[in-house]
């Protein structure tokens, strides 16, 4: 494990459940972390999220000088980012509390720092817009857990340069993560609006009636998933289509797919829906709780991305 040589102190803006894993993967990768939060009992939140993780993140190998002990809690925000190389911000998801915070963090960070947020769906152009320096607010959005997933979508603003986008896909990349660059500002960003065409299927099936809850989820946990887990919807089709690759598979199941798509629902997010959907996912959990789900999740998930590592990239 390695780190950017350039960025070796990080102030982590929020505390949250994003957060706290990404301080968790931080502090794993041997870097100083400065964290702040304005919520009473955040620190010790804080600090009990970071204990938590960090028997996981050690059976992933930690980086030279990682230790639990160089995690720092400050309740100035000034305070936690005025020394910081790396700014990743995780407060709630509101274009006025974001653009107030940005310009804050903009003032009291050191002129080098890059300042990212984790925001899943807001724009970053809009979020830099009341900053000083706007050219070093980049978009860093995780998929939850940051701790574990590597994925980390990287989206300039319309006044981001180039150069910090550049440097921040590098430091994410020095960290473990697979950054990807999305190169246009969309709602949602990519890996959120690929989850939603998938949800919103899933939610029409059951508002038809087709399907439960349980089945839905075992029909994409024990099929695609699968093969979703191993590589992206291209690189799939394509080995589908054997020796001919993805044009044979266009070739030929191009019209079907058209078909299909003009099939999808539209569902709406009503009550009903809602208590249909909630009832389903209780009826599929019956007695199990949901922290031995997430422990044997996590397990597999360590797994699974550990044989992606030895066995190379197939992406």
């Amino acid at each position: 494990m390695s780190t950017s040589p350039e960025i070796q102190r990080v102030a982590v803006v929020g505390t949250g459940v994003i957060g706290a894993s990404w301080a968790a993967h931080f502090l794993a990768h041997g870097l100083d972390v400065n964290a702040t939060d304005p919520s009473p009992g955040a620190e010790e939140r804080l600090r009990e999220a970071v204990a938590r993780h960090w028997p996981t993140l050690e059976r992933f190998g930690l980086a030279s000088g990682a230790s639990i002990d160089r995690l720092r809690f400050h309740d100035s925000l000034e305070d936690a980012v005025s020394v910081a190389d790396f700014v990743q911000e995780n407060g709630p998801e509101r274009m006025d509390f974001k653009i107030d915070l940005f310009r804050r963090m903009d003032a009291a960070a050191p002129p080098e720092a890059i300042l990212a947020s984790s925001s899943s769906g807001l724009a970053i152009s809009g979020v830099q817009s009341g900053c000083a320096h706007p050219q070093r607010v980049v978009l860093g959005h995780p998929f939850n857990p940051p701790h574990l997933i590597p994925l980390v979508e990287v989206i300039g603003g319309e006044q981001t340069s180039a150069e910090v986008i550049e440097r921040t896909m590098a430091f994410y990349a020095a960290i473990g993560k697979r950054p990807i660059h999305v190169k246009r500002e969309v709602k949602g960003h990519i890996a959120n609006r690929l989850q939603a065409a998938l949800w919103r299927e899933a939610f029409h099936l059951v508002n038809e009636g087709v399907a439960s809850v349980a089945d839905i989820d075992a029909a994409i946990a024990h099929g695609p998933g699968l093969r979703w887990a191993v590589m992206g919807p291209f690189m799939n089709l394509h080995l589908s289509g054997g020796a001919g690759g993805i044009e044979h598979v266009l070739a030929h199941l191009g019209g079907p797919i058209e078909d299909w798509w003009k099939d999808l629902g539209a569902p709406s997010m009503t009550t009903e829906l809602k208590q249909k959907v909630a009832q389903g996912v209780a009826e599929e959990l019956g007695q199990r709780r949901t922290a031995d789900l997430e422990a044997a999740r996590d397990t597999l998930l360590l797994n699974l991305i550990r044989a992606k590592s030895d066995t190379g990239r197939l992406d």
